[in-house]
């Protein structure tokens, strides 16, 4: 569910330094919005400021929102506390596999290259469309 960026209230937050929200942003420019942020059945935001910030750098005028039905401040700030501690960043090992095959994918070898073109001139040839 979207709604308007401006309907959104934001109380207080626990955390006070949004940090550099450009490659957040830049993100979202790139990929959309993969996550929703979450908000009271009233518009008070939960979880997403930086999310949200980063829309408004992007001038959205709307964002993807999951409503839940926080009972008290007590859920809402549980809630807040455990989509910011329950992540992990990628191992420095996992980072580079992750880095390795994305410049595989991006670079693809002279057969791969022109596999795939042989695949696209018969998916075409016989009218099959992508998936």
């Amino acid at each position: 569910m979207q709604i308007p960026l401006d309907d959104i209230v934001i109380k207080s937050r626990i955390r006070k330094d949004l940090g550099d929200l450009n490659n957040l942003a830049a993100s979202l420019k790139q990929y959309g919005q993969i996550s929703p942020i979450v908000i009271s059945r009233k518009n008070i935001l939960i979880a997403g400021e930086r999310r949200l910030e980063a829309a408004r750098l992007l001038g959205w005028r709307t964002i993807n929102v999951e409503i839940i039905d926080a009972p008290g401040d007590l859920a809402k700030l549980e809630i807040e506390v455990e989509e910011n501690i329950q992540r992990r960043d990628f191992a420095p090992e996992e980072l580079a596999e992750a880095t390795k095959r994305l410049y595989r994918l991006k670079n693809p070898g002279f057969f791969r290259r022109l596999w795939q073109t042989l695949i696209r001139f018969f998916k075409k040839l016989f009218r099959i469309e992508e998936t």
